[in-house]
């Protein structure tokens, strides 16, 4: 039996004596007698079986038909750890009566790919059995491949000699290339609940055969819910610490029982999910820049935790709330730019975890200061003009003079001294961009002081007073 004749959910065959079987299968070997993970054992075989991913997969939604039918395209199921991507996978490949190679993008690579095309094709050869449809190659966490891997599924796609399920957590726009992404349809896999969650641990309770209906386990009240919270979206872990607390309550005392206490303990302490390198990353730091610029504490607050209890860098959010600071709050409030430094400096100094006071003062301060992104807005006008019109030539009288060669070519001929002539109607920009306003103050906070003086200034400008 080789990799292509098992069906969905066994484990794979050995694909020869050169050690390709984890790499080709995508899972380790078990050793002789060693149970199955709980999380792995309780894994969804159909999809009345799954929990969450409604929207996909419910009753009568487009792709649960397609795949029944067997007329569905590859696929990238994008979606969080422990969403049910390879669960999804397996069930597709058996709803569709497909066979099912599982390949993993972390230990395996082109040579394994054209060992896993050649065995397809020989299938094809062979006939299909009864009632099979074809080869669903399953590559788990496909982002991890690089451009000529991913290239090397392109013509077997395209043939339709192979039917790709790609998984990965990460951003396909970012991770798979253009050529393989326009052959597949992405599709999104959401944070489960707490509630589905909840309802896979209190499966897994009651199975006798697969789960730990047989261990006579006894669970306090609101324990499940309360390892649901703990997983943070993760159906993966949260079996996982169900299995770890039962283990830990069998050795204590006969009956085994758990509760909420004993969760927490196994765990030790709840990881907040974060990738200081994938999309999460930049969510969760968007969402703290844009609940500050909307002049909302709380949120900002709320998205600070998150971002520093899941082991983001300090300092990292420190520099984005000093760039704030400058393009949202600007001269509405003068102080808010060096409150931001101050706190970059501080947190650089400190460390954590001191430097989350800091850092929520910068917040609730940057929060409910008044805004302007006016001296932003200003620049990028100036900018526009800058680039479309070239190295326009300094006018003479605002050139630098610091020799006689200079000076008796005219530089800095006609500067009038602003300290001694404070009406002067001097221009400062190239005559091309003469009369030029680029500054428009908002009028919030300090800003108001602000453009009154502009204001002025520009009045005096187009009034000149008669020379004295």
């Amino acid at each position: 039996m080789d990799l292509f004749d098992r069906e969905p959910g066994t484990e794979p065959g050995t694909t020869g004596g050169r050690g390709r079987r984890r790499a080709a299968s995508g899972e380790s070997p078990r050793a002789p007698g060693l149970t199955a993970p709980l999380a792995d054992r309780m894994r969804p075989r159909t999809f009345d079986e799954m929990v969450g991913q409604e929207h996909l997969i419910g009753p009568g939604r487009p792709l649960r038909q397609a795949i029944e039918a067997g007329q569905f395209p590859s696929l990238i199921l994008w979606g969080p750890p422990g969403s049910g991507k390879t669960t999804l996978a397996r069930v597709i490949a058996a709803a569709a009566h497909y066979r099912f190679v599982s390949y993993s993008a972390v230990m395996s690579g082109v040579a394994e790919i054209r060992q896993v095309v050649a065995t397809a094709r020989d299938h094809v050869r062979a006939g299909a059995g009864p009632g099979a449809r074809g080869t669903l190659l399953f590559v788990d966490e496909i982002h991890r491949f690089n451009k000529a891997q991913q290239d090397a599924f392109l013509p077997h796609v395209e043939s339709g000699l192979i039917t790709l399920i790609g998984a990965t957590t990460e951003n396909p726009s970012f991770e798979v290339n253009s050529a393989l992404l326009s052959r597949v349809q992405v599709v999104v896999l959401e944070r489960l609940s707490a509630g589905a969650i909840e309802l896979l641990l209190t499966r897994a309770l009651a199975d006798r055969e697969r789960g730990l209906g047989a261990g006579g386990l006894e669970v306090a009240d609101g324990t499940l819910a309360a390892i649901a919270a703990l997983a943070d979206g993760d159906a993966r872990s949260a079996l996982n610490l169900l299995e770890a607390s039962a283990a830990v309550a069998a050795r204590r005392g006969r009956p085994p029982r758990i509760d909420q206490a004993l969760a927490e303990e196994v765990l030790a302490r709840k990881v907040l999910r974060h990738d200081r390198a994938g999309d999460l990353h930049y969510d969760l730091v968007s969402a703290l820049i844009k609940s500050v610029r909307g002049s909302d504490p709380d949120a900002g607050l709320y998205w600070l935790a998150r971002l520093l209890e899941g082991g983001e860098d300090p300092l990292f959010v420190a520099r984005r709330l000093v760039i704030l600071a400058a393009e949202d709050i600007g001269n509405a409030d003068p102080a808010a730019l060096t409150l931001a430094v101050s706190a970059f400096q501080g947190a650089h100094a400190i460390g954590m975890p001191e430097a989350r006071l800091l850092l929520a003062q910068a917040v609730t301060y940057l929060a409910t200061a008044p805004k302007s992104n006016a001296s932003y807005a200003a620049y990028e006008s100036a900018r526009v003009d800058a680039v479309a019109h070239g190295g326009l030539p300094v006018p003479l009288h605002l050139r630098n003079a610091p020799t006689k060669l200079m000076k008796e070519l005219g530089h800095g001929r006609g500067y009038r001294y602003p300290h001694t002539e404070p009406a002067a109607d001097q221009e400062y920009l190239p005559p091309a961009l003469a009369g030029r306003s680029y500054y428009e103050p908002a009028g919030a906070g300090f800003e108001a002081e602000i453009e009154k003086r502009v204001r002025a200034r520009r009045a005096a400008r187009k009034d000149p007073p008669a020379p004295r």
